[in-house]
């Protein structure tokens, strides 16, 4: 995500506008109040039993399902069965409620650096909004259209833009005629793309006017292709004309006609696919995943369930990808509860972020959004980042944070009452509502999903956000859905007990160590099972029979290939994947992601890879530093050098960075074998944009072990 590269908290001042003796007295009272009443409001946190063992067919483990629920959750209500269904009845009910909103693009201008880059700029204004039934009668309009167009409805229809409405609104649309859709990451490189367009047969493109020009450079490899429709954007050319192999409208075009000419429509069943959804693939080619719409209504209508209060007066802000699952079930549930879904992007969503015009406000500040979804590493840099600002204020305000932290921190661990509601009420005030206007400042749940959450980045979000983490745990070929935690467990680590929708079973891995029968925790595969597991893999049946099973009562189970764990009161964590372990020349084993993990506590990691090659007894790693740190370190130290790159050449920086690691590794009590040997520093940082990340910014570690095997290799030598 470009925009957390510069990440900033400029409108951060802690203590601004108090008086030294007020400081110091709100300090006294926050410090000393607390410790008295908190011997009177000592409330213990709930300890209760959040998933209980059921029996259920398939192969032998330890199976927990929802404690709420005594039965699997499969509809968010009576009657709402698909994606067509749930948006008719939504817009019906809430028809005059904020639906999709879009902010007005009032200026955009190019400027230069120091360096002589160049920057687009962008001034947005507030944002204007569909209402829930005025969404209804585009998406009607626009399926109308399709049909009109001469899109025959056995066909599929595929989505290649970045998140807007107009991608929610095609998305709908193709579901009032049982259309399937294809959902193709923007970020996806041209041999995927033809790949997935090519093997699901599409004849229609929806795309943005981005991805519409660089599809000239593939036209003569896209066999079945017809139709490209185009969301126009402001400031860009208008309609284009009319490629040889394909007719190409806009959105609205196709809009237009279909209101002149009116379809009925022709509605999905439950079993039917809604999307054939091609992940990102953190190895080859992306795998298409079938999705009917009874798996994304029931991943809905079971994520609804854990998000406190969630309603009409919730305003979400979307800007992750809505090719990735993760985005599509929040923005289904938004709609299933009446929310108003506000878009933005990574790249304006702060007032500090890379395209916004200096001076103007980023969507957040705007939107002022109470949910959100995100991943790791954007609250892992969001983190970083008020450090960074913490560590330059210095003085009055950084002693006055960390104490605020480490109050605030005793008050979530401990007791519930007493400490928690008057030093939040300090706190506050004094410096944590600062951080909040951030993202709007009024941010009330926060979903996090796409991989591992760190502990640290947790406490910090819950701290300094004043908001609950759901962590979720699932995958695509699940819908997303699979875990998520509560909003008063204030517990870290752990991906929360399963969603009603679905059972969690752990089954032993006798190769790797992990029987449900360890103690203190039973331990094996996950492998999840219920209304939200997909239909398998498009085209590709040895692989979908090599990971979905259907058991002896009808239920579909997915092997994920994650290690988890059960604790006493039924929640999951991840402790490690299969296809991670390596077995070094000794015969040891090393689990590659929770050697990453453990590293990745360094300040000076931004992104790292831990290589093991089998004939070798340790492992290595390829790192690319933060920056920001790494440079403050060369200054402090009086190292010259020419550019960033020549600075992660020089052995003094490998030497700082490699100490630095194994601190961390000490602390993460690792053993010697899981220490890299050699690391190397790398200047570039990975993106989706470069293939090496997914979308969720997961390592794609087949591509980053191609792309750096002169470099690994030296490693070794």
């Amino acid at each position: 995500m470009p925009f957390l590269d510069k990440f900033s908290t400029n409108h951060m001042f802690i203590g601004k506008g108090y008086g030294m003796y007020g400081i110091i007295a709100a300090v006294i009272v926050g410090l000393v109040v607390p410790l008295l009443l908190s011997s009177i409001f000592i409330n213990k946190r709930k300890n209760r039993q959040r998933a209980v063992a059921v029996e259920v067919g398939g192969e032998p483990g330890i199976t927990m399902k929802n404690s709420r629920f005594s039965a699997l959750v499969e509809v968010p209500w009576e009657g709402a069965t698909t994606m067509a269904v749930l948006f008719e009845q939504s817009c019906r009910k809430h028809a005059k409620h904020p639906c999709l909103g879009t902010r007005k693009l009032i200026k955009k201008e190019v400027v230069e650096s120091s360096d002589g880059r160049k920057f687009e700029k962008l001034q947005l204004g507030e944002y204007q909004w569909l209402s829930y039934g005025v969404a209804f009668e585009h998406a009607c309009n626009f399926a109308s259209g399709l049909v009109k167009l001469g899109h025959d409805i056995k066909d599929r229809a595929a989505i290649f833009a970045d998140t807007r409405a107009e991608w929610l609104l095609a998305f709908q649309g193709c579901f009032r005629q049982n259309i399937t859709i294809v959902t193709i990451y923007s970020s996806l490189g041209e041999e995927a793309l033809v790949h997935s367009l090519n093997e699901t047969e599409v004849s229609t493109l929806i795309c943005d006017f981005k991805q519409l020009k660089r599809l000239s450079a593939i036209s003569s490899r896209l066999e079945t292709l017809k139709h490209v429709i185009y969301f126009e954007d402001e400031g860009e050319a208008g309609s284009l004309s009319n490629n040889g192999n394909w007719t190409v409208l806009s959105f609205n075009e196709v809009q237009k006609l279909g209101k002149e000419n009116p379809v009925t429509p022709r509605l999905p069943s439950r079993t039917d696919i809604a999307v054939i959804m091609y992940t990102s693939g953190s190895t080859g080619l992306p795998k298409g995943v079938m999705v009917s719409h009874g798996n994304i209504v029931a991943t809905a209508a079971a994520v609804r369930t854990i998000i406190p209060g969630i309603g009409r007066n919730d305003v979400y802000l979307a800007y992750l990808p809505l090719a990735h699952v993760l985005e599509l079930a929040a923005e289904t549930v938004m709609l299933s509860a009446g929310s108003a879904i506000g878009y933005g992007s990574a790249l304006t969503l702060t007032d500090t972020s890379n395209k916004i015009k200096k001076g103007t406000k980023g969507d957040a500040s705007v939107l002022k959004p109470t949910l959100m979804a995100t991943v790791p590493a954007i609250l892992d840099r969001v983190r970083d980042g008020v450090l960074k600002k913490v560590e330059e204020q210095g003085g009055v305000s950084k002693r006055l944070f960390n104490v605020g932290y480490k109050r605030r921190l005793l008050a979530i661990e401990g007791s519930w009452y007493g400490a928690w509601g008057l030093e939040r009420l300090i706190w506050e005030n004094l410096v944590f509502k600062k951080i909040r206007t951030i993202l709007g400042g009024k941010i009330r749940f926060v979903l996090c999903g796409g991989a591992p959450l760190s502990k640290d980045t947790q406490r910090f979000t819950n701290i300094c956000l004043g908001a609950p983490v759901g962590q979720g745990y699932g995958l695509t070929e699940t819908c997303a859905g699979a875990t998520f935690s509560e909003a008063d467990d204030t517990s870290i680590g752990r991906v929360g007990p399963p969603i009603p929708s679905c059972y969690i079973k752990l089954v032993s891995w006798e190769e790797g160590g992990y029987t449900i029968s360890d103690a203190p925790m039973p331990r094996g595969e996950v492998v999840v099972g219920g209304h939200n597991v997909t239909l398998g893999y498009f085209k590709n049946e040895a692989k979908t029979n090599e990971v979905y099973k259907v058991d002896e009562n009808g239920v579909r189970w997915f092997y994920t290939g994650d290690i988890g764990q059960f604790h006493h009161d039924g929640c999951l964590e991840i402790i490690d994947r299969k296809k991670d372990i390596v077995k070094l020349q000794h015969g040891e084993y090393i689990s590659l992601g929770k050697v990453e993990a453990a590293l990745a506590a360094s300040d000076y990691v931004d992104n790292i890879m831990v290589y093991a090659d089998p004939f070798h007894s340790y492992c290595v790693a390829l790192v690319v530093p933060s920056r920001h740190a790494i440079e403050n370190w060369a200054r402090s130290v009086g190292i010259e050098y020419q550019n960033y790159g020549e600075l992660c050449n020089q052995d003094e920086a490998v030497k700082e960075v490699q100490q630095s690691l194994l601190k961390a590794a000490k602390t993460a009590k690792l053993d010697k074998f899981e220490i890299p040997a050699k690391i190397m520093l790398l200047p570039d940082a990975w993106t989706p944009e470069s293939g090496l990340v997914t979308a969720a910014l997961k390592l794609k570690r087949e591509q980053l072990k191609a792309k750096y095997k002169a470099e690994l290799d030296k490693l070794y030598q």
